[in-house]
């Protein structure tokens, strides 16, 4: 089971913002909505912006440099839902807002499917 890691004190995040941290070797955007907290992987696909610093509304992110928008309740692209970006599970405990991470899961020993996909082969 993965667990949940410390990403900042409860209030860092301003209503209807998002805000970037480091966590665990990630970028992760950390959005307050409605008094709920959404996290999702920071750097938007097409070309690597902080999403955290774009503008946010209806639970939907704009990307700050080509406005593409964002779910950020399940990181769907909105205007074309075949493309998203991970999100992760948030809590807040004892004051401290935690996202948690999917497990890695480790290619089999000889699993050439595995890589094909990165790998460029």
């Amino acid at each position: 089971m993965s667990k949940f890691f410390k990403v900042a004190k409860e209030g860092a995040v301003p209503e209807g913002e998002g805000r970037s941290f480091a966590v665990e070797g990630r970028m992760v955007g950390v959005y307050l909505l409605d008094g709920e907290y959404f996290a999702m992987n920071d750097f938007c696909p097409h070309m690597g912006a902080s999403l955290a610093s774009g503008y946010v509304e209806d639970h939907a992110v704009s990307c700050p440099w080509h406005a593409w928008r964002f779910s950020v309740k399940d990181g769907t692209w909105l205007d074309n839902p075949k493309i998203k970006t991970d999100c992760y599970s948030v809590r807040v405990e004892n004051g401290m807002i935690e996202v948690q991470f999917p497990e890695k899961v480790e290619p089999a020993a000889g699993d050439d499917a595995a890589c094909s996909d990165t790998c460029g082969e």
